[in-house]
């Protein structure tokens, strides 16, 4: 049973710390949306799906906190609680899907009087929230067919239940490959410098009796040159209109050896990830993080001190290294400006 990394209770955003895990669970609370923007910033919570459930969650506590007398008034103030969190990371589409959501909520509400548009905010917020684990496992559903029987896959970075509101996208293509009878190998890269392959889809598979085996991000060349590995199946942050996938940095790199050895490449995400508005994956914006996180392992210093060091979060796959998009619609595959956009029309 793949755990829940994000649980509202008595009025309490409540989500698992997952900097400190597999060492620590830790539950940490929250109520107001300037502490949920921190969250998100510092990586207490991360993966695109579950980055935009804790922002609808802040939208609501920053609504519940605004004290004015009417509704435009009330809209302004609402606009800037938006803007806060939708600066705290940028190349996560789903964090302005949610966000745009709430905003629109909140306009097709404003006849209503504020503490009931308060109320109603709040509820769109668990609804964006209760519906991810859902369309996380319509897209096992749609995803599993192309996992053969025996396959053994490689993922990269954490696309799992802690990404999302439950189950996961890459990973939840697993589950559900394994929930079908199949057997299925996990290899897992390691996805410096958060390393969240090593400490959080090694936990998430370990605790739901999947095998995975924990290899360097160096090694994947490596193992798909000695038949060791049949697919990969890594998940998105954004998908522009012609495929070109966003993902966290090591993506492409995989793709690119996938592609050399004849291994099939499976992007899956859900459509709240297509970013339609952005022709290709020049248009996708991409974070730099802190030096730190690449010179320092928690306090550990492994780099010489002043060194320049250049951290992006995420590279992006061009398309043309994609074997197929697994969404909660369906499969994407060959034309995807087409193909991306009917998924994506079937889900308004």
């Amino acid at each position: 049973m793949s755990i829940k990394p994000i649980l509202f209770e008595d009025g309490v955003l409540k989500m698992i710390d997952q900097r400190l895990l597999p060492v620590e669970e830790v539950w940490l609370s929250y109520t107001d949306y300037r502490s949920v923007a921190e969250a998100i910033v510092t990586m207490v919570v991360r993966g695109a799906p579950a980055i935009g459930v804790a922002a609808a969650y802040g939208a609501a506590f920053g609504a519940g906190a605004i004290e004015v007398s009417d509704s435009d008034a009330f809209l302004a103030e609402f606009d800037v609680v938006c803007k806060h969190l939708a600066a705290t990371r940028p190349t996560a589409v789903n964090l302005f899907w949610a966000l745009e959501r709430m905003q629109e909520c909140a306009r097709d509400n404003a006849n209503l009087p504020l503490d009931a548009l308060k109320a109603r905010l709040l509820e769109e917020a668990v609804a964006i929230g209760e519906a991810d684990e859902q369309i996380n496992r319509n897209m096992g559903a749609h995803g599993q067919v192309l996992v053969p029987d025996g396959a053994r896959v490689l993922t990269h970075c954490n696309a799992g239940a802690l990404a999302t509101g439950g189950f996961g996208t890459a990973l939840g293509v697993i589950r559900a490959a394994v929930e079908a009878g199949k057997k299925v190998a996990v290899l897992a890269d390691e996805t410096r410098p958060w390393l969240q392959g090593a400490r959080l889809t090694t936990w998430e598979l370990q605790r739901d009796n999947i095998p995975v085996t924990l290899i360097c991000d160096n090694m994947a060349g490596y193992m798909m040159s000695q038949g060791e590995i049949d697919c990969v199946i890594v998940g998105a942050d954004r998908i522009a209109a012609n495929g070109d996938t966003a993902n966290k940095i090591g993506t492409y790199s995989v793709a690119v050896l996938a592609k050399e050895h004849g291994l099939p490449f499976y992007v899956a995400a859900p459509t709240s990830t297509v970013d339609l508005n952005l022709t290709d994956g020049s248009k996708i914006p991409i974070e730099e993080r802190s030096e730190r996180e690449v010179t320092h392992v928690g306090e550990k210093q492994l780099a010489p001190t002043g060194i320049t060091v250049r951290n992006p979060a995420f590279d992006v796959t061009p398309s043309r290294y994609i074997s197929a998009i697994i969404t909660e619609h369906g499969v994407a595959q060959g034309d995807y400006v087409s193909a991306l956009a009917a998924l994506v029309a079937q889900g308004r």
